[in-house]
């Protein structure tokens, strides 16, 4: 496990959709991400805490997309040298789905 990694806090399934939740590594702004997936398709996401206007942009063009697609784009941003972000940390945790 790397210290950037994200923690899974819940999973479920029903009715064709997956919830998923994840805390985030301590050196990111946002402390916890959800996730709403139907099949390999990003239905929603919502951080809790973090730069709210980013993430909310982050999680509002993520909506529609391909989970490999949106893992593609986001993987490996850095904020500020702290070696992770809060986008990347959505695409670690999809890398956990």
């Amino acid at each position: 496990m790397d210290v950037y990694d994200v923690i899974k806090i819940a999973d479920s399934f029903e009715g064709g959709v997956r919830r998923t939740s994840f805390q985030t590594c301590p050196v990111v702004c946002s402390q916890q991400i959800d996730i709403e997936t139907e099949g390999d398709v990003i239905r929603r996401i919502q951080y809790t805490q973090g730069c709210h206007g980013n993430t909310q942009g982050v999680a509002k063009l993520c909506a529609g997309m391909k989970v490999a697609d949106v893992i593609g784009r986001l993987e490996g941003i850095d904020c500020k040298g702290r070696g992770t972000s809060c986008p990347d940390q959505l695409a670690r945790a999809l890398r956990q789905l």
